[in-house]
């Protein structure tokens, strides 16, 4: 995911100025980009300009320099498109920006192509539970610093463990939750799913 893509969602919404998509990306964007410097904003979107996927208008602005507020173009709604309708490739980290990002704006346009993004994150994660769930986790410890305390070691890292595997079975079940919703729940605007 790049930030190409957020921004081109957000401006699918609705018109933007740069200033109000990073207070957007500070608050409520903060699950899908964190600590993304204004210069940051304001070079993609020249150079979303320059691609053509953005179109910016002046809104003056009193005893402030005008604003360019953004929106996107025909080149950009088909980008957007492109990437929400690409095939989704899950990270080894689950509850990843990426995935949360493809979620909510392919969810925005495709509500078939979100049913494929769910299904291959959901399919990688029960792979990924499968292949590790049953491992050995026992430590060996062998020339270690004398500051580790071997079965404070040992705890710590079961408690870790415990809290991982706690946290992608949440994460599987709101996967299926989500899945059985986005099957069974008509569309709120009655178009084709």
């Amino acid at each position: 995911m790049t930030l190409d893509h957020v921004l081109l969602g957000l401006l699918a919404v609705r018109p933007r100025s740069g200033y109000d998509l990073q207070q957007w990306l500070e608050k409520e964007g903060g699950f899908l980009r964190s600590n993304i410097h204004r210069s940051q904003v304001y070079r993609t979107l020249n150079r979303m300009a320059d691609t053509g996927w953005v179109a910016f208008a002046l809104d003056p602005r009193d005893k402030r320099p005008d604003a360019k507020v953004y929106r996107l173009t025909e080149a950009g709604r088909a980008e957007l498109l492109r990437w929400a309708r690409a095939p989704y490739r899950p990270t080894s980290r689950f509850q990843d920006p990426d995935f949360m990002a493809r979620f909510v704006f392919t969810g925005m346009v495709d509500t078939e192509a979100l049913l494929d993004v769910v299904d291959t994150e959901l399919a990688y994660r029960r792979a990924q539970v499968a292949a590790s769930r049953g491992r050995d986790r026992s430590m060996h410890f062998e020339d270690s610093i004398p500051e580790i305390d071997e079965g404070r070691a040992r705890l710590f890292h079961e408690l870790a463990h415990q809290q991982g595997a706690g946290a992608v079975d949440a994460w599987i079940d709101w996967l299926e939750r989500t899945r059985r919703l986005l099957q069974d729940a008509p569309l709120a605007d009655g178009g084709a799913r």
